[in-house]
């Protein structure tokens, strides 16, 4: 046997460079995310602070609106739809 191994040999200075650059693009990414996401909030709070009707009271209305269609589909159809007779005027 003459001692040697199979095993790779590695050098590590090409290692730990790569492991600086993967370091270094993901803290570039972070901030890239982080600049983009808080200007992505900043616009949509302007936006819903722009809006007539806020979020929150356009959501009660709208579920008003589908408690009474649902009211009047309930009771059409329990009651059945009475034919409408024209007037003969």
């Amino acid at each position: 046997m003459s001692g040697k191994t199979n095993a790779p040999q590695f050098q590590a200075a090409p290692l730990v460079t790569g492991a600086a650059m993967v370091g270094a693009g993901t803290l570039i990414a972070l901030v890239g995310l982080a600049i983009g996401g808080s200007h992505l909030i900043a616009a949509t709070r302007r936006w819903v602070r722009e809006m007539e009707v806020p979020p929150s009271e356009l959501a009660r209305l709208k579920w008003t609106q589908a408690r009474a269609a649902v009211a009047a589909g309930t009771s059409a159809w329990q009651n059945g739809s009475q034919p409408s007779v024209p007037s003969a005027s």
